[in-house]
Parts: structure tokens; sequence; C-alpha cells
């Protein structure tokens, strides 16, 4: 029985990136190339007409910038999951990246079978962010001091202690287990804290608690 292809929307705004990826995609039977784009408005347009279930997005366009254009498309469409390609290791970039609603953050430096393999995880519904590039976001969690900021101010002891377990990968059975609390006890605070945030994923949660979170040696 075969199963439903992968849609997908390749956005690039250079068209030798975009055909390498094409012919790459292209020799797996389980995935498709349903439209390309080169620009955020050509973007926006073809997903609105084509309804891929994964975008494979570069973060730097000619006309603006990729993170804009998956906020966008993510607002339109919301079954639609974006995998930001991109040249540089960036932190400001990934948490605009996971802000705007994107699923996924690889380099473009990626291999060829582990590009396809995020496509997928990512088209399963599946989070998926470079550990090369979130190596550097923990370190700045775990090291560094956290500012002033409304938001995180609405937090108790006990939500800020969960978030910044969140924010290192910890699922709410092993926040559970640390802190000795019954799983839907740490799902109850879960909520509680994306709805201080204002945000909807606990990878956001994450990225607004890193953003806020100066790097080591930083004065503030």
């Amino acid at each position: 029985m075969s199963k439903e292809r992968i849609r997908i929307l390749l956005v690039d705004d250079h068209e030798v990136v975009r055909d390498g990826v094409k012919a790459l995609i292209d020799t797996n039977d389980d995935l498709t190339v349903v439209a390309e784009a080169g620009s955020v408005k050509e973007a926006i347009a073809q997903a609105e007409r084509t309804k891929p279930d994964v975008v494979v997005m570069d973060v730097r366009l000619a006309d603006g910038s990729g993170i804009e254009a998956t906020r966008e498309i993510r607002a339109r469409l919301e079954k639609t999951q974006v995998l930001m390609l991109t040249s540089f290791a960036d932190d400001e970039a990934l948490f605009a990246s996971i802000m705007a609603g994107a699923a996924g953050y690889v380099l473009k430096q990626i291999r060829g079978g582990e590009l396809i393999r995020a496509i997928r995880e990512v088209g399963a519904g599946r989070s998926l962010l470079d550990p090369e590039v979130t190596r550097s976001v923990l370190d700045r969690l775990r090291k560094g001091k956290t500012m002033r900021d409304e938001k995180l101010a609405r937090l108790s002891a006990q939500e800020e202690r969960i978030l910044t377990l969140i924010a290192r990968g910890q699922t709410n059975g092993q926040i559970g287990k640390e802190l000795k609390l019954a799983e839907k006890t740490v799902k109850n605070y879960v909520s509680a804290i994306l709805s201080k945030l204002e945000v909807a994923r606990r990878a956001e949660a994450a990225a607004y608690l890193a953003r806020h979170t100066t790097p080591p040696g930083s004065a503030g």
C-alpha cells in the first residue's frame, strides 16, 4: 500500500540551490516538490496556492526574511510545517524562527540524507532543531543571566524552574521526576507558562527564555 507523499514547497532566492535540493528530493518516492519560490511574496502566494505539507525555507531572501514569510504562512496555513535552511548558525535567527512557528532549523552544510530525514520528521509533525545550532542557545541558558522582562516576571518561582527545564529539552515526565511532581501537575504548569508568555508551543517558550538571557561574559 503506497503512503501519501509529503508535498514540499522549496523557497530559496538562488535557483541553483533550489535545483540541487529538488534533485535530491526527487530521488525519494515518498516526497514530491509541488512548487518553488525565490522571494517572500512568492513564497506566501505559492504556499496559499499549493497548501504544502512542508516548506523548506531559506532564512535570507532577496526581498526580506524567510522568518517573515514563515510567520505569514503559519498564520494562514496551520497544518503547513516549515523547515528553515540557512548557511549561518545564528542564535537570533534561531530564536526568531521558533517564535515565527518554524518546526525545524538546519544548516545548509547538512548531508543530503540528513536533510531528507529532517523533511520527513517535520512532515510527520515533529519538531526538529539542529543540535549544532541549538548548542550555543543551551550554553547561553545554562551559563547566562536572565534579563528583566515583563512577561517572565509573571512567572512564579516554580514556573521559572519548569521553564528552564523545558528549555533544556526535558519532557513533562522528566520534569516531574526532578521536581517530585505528578506529570499532570507539570502539564498544568506548562499550560500556565505558555499562557503567561503568550506563546503556543514549548519551543517558543524556550526561545523566549533564551532571548532574554544574556550570554556569559556580557554586561547587563
